[in-house]
């Protein structure tokens, strides 16, 4: 699932690809919306909250989508190919008379009055890189269960809003704990609220994702998808848990030799 850089940097290609400018063409290719048809109205703009996406459009309307696993947003000129997939996993089209926006394999699409915004984004916690932000708050709402794992803590979008696999295991190696750590005892634990903010903000407006201070590819990282090399800070061999169907957790990286704490449930 994209981490929250990804879909803010999604949510800003695709306001300046549309913003501004009436729809010359709408097509919404699932069947609630089938019948839905918003040619002619102004995009005024798109935002992401969290890991949702929300484009708003004249006359009150919102558009809310998320990627999850494998969605994608594309834009092209025109004239250009559609490259993002084949034709049957395009889900919505939105043009003007510059760009084209396609939303491939997008598992959740709706309509939404934007003054109802609420009842798709307004579970989540503050958004680490929205205006709402609020680090207090996040950590209060990530310490309500001291006794929950601390990756699956900071997993919980109802806690602060954009981190995925790839954080949580980022930030656990950085905490120097392993994912299972009860919360609670996480040591200083406003440092990971303060690193999940510093992090996503860095991380922002590139590609490719750093944690390491080491933007060459391979060295960005220091746990997650490294399972089997060395550590680059001790050289111990990172280790990768996937979890059974019976548990809510996701895949998880460690460092044994670096990072404190319960090993994997078994």
């Amino acid at each position: 699932m994209p981490e929250g850089d990804t879909v803010w940097r999604t949510a800003r290609q695709l306001d300046r690809a549309l913003s501004g400018a009436p729809l010359a063409r709408c097509d919404l290719r699932v069947p609630k919306l089938a019948t839905v048809d918003l040619t002619g109205r102004e995009v005024l703009e798109t935002v992401a909250r969290g890991k949702h996406l929300l484009t708003r459009f004249e006359g009150g309307l919102t558009l809310h989508s998320h990627l999850r696993m494998d969605g994608a947003w594309r834009v092209y000129a025109p004239g250009r190919r559609w490259s993002g997939g084949p034709g049957h996993q395009i889900r919505a089209v939105l043009a003007t008379a510059a760009q084209s926006a396609v939303g491939y394999r997008l598992p959740v699409l709706e309509l939404l009055r934007t003054a109802d915004e609420g009842r798709a984004v307004g579970h989540l916690g503050p958004d680490l890189l929205g205006p709402d932000w609020d680090e207090a708050k996040a950590l209060s709402r990530l310490l309500s269960d001291p006794a929950r794992p601390v990756a699956e803590a900071l997993l919980d979008q109802r806690n602060l809003a954009g981190i995925g696999n790839v954080y949580a295991a980022e930030l656990c190696f950085l905490g120097r704990v392993t994912p299972w750590l009860p919360v609670g005892e996480v040591p200083s634990p406003g440092r990971l609220t303060a690193l999940a903010k510093k992090l996503l903000e860095v991380n922002k407006a590139r590609t490719l994702r750093v944690t390491t201070g080491d933007v060459r590819a391979g060295r960005n990282l220091w746990v997650y998808g490294r399972a089997g090399k060395p550590c680059p800070r001790c050289g111990t061999a990172v280790r990768t848990w996937v979890p059974g169907p019976s548990t809510a957790q996701r895949v998880a990286y460690w460092c044994p030799g670096c990072q404190t704490g319960p090993p994997p449930p078994l």
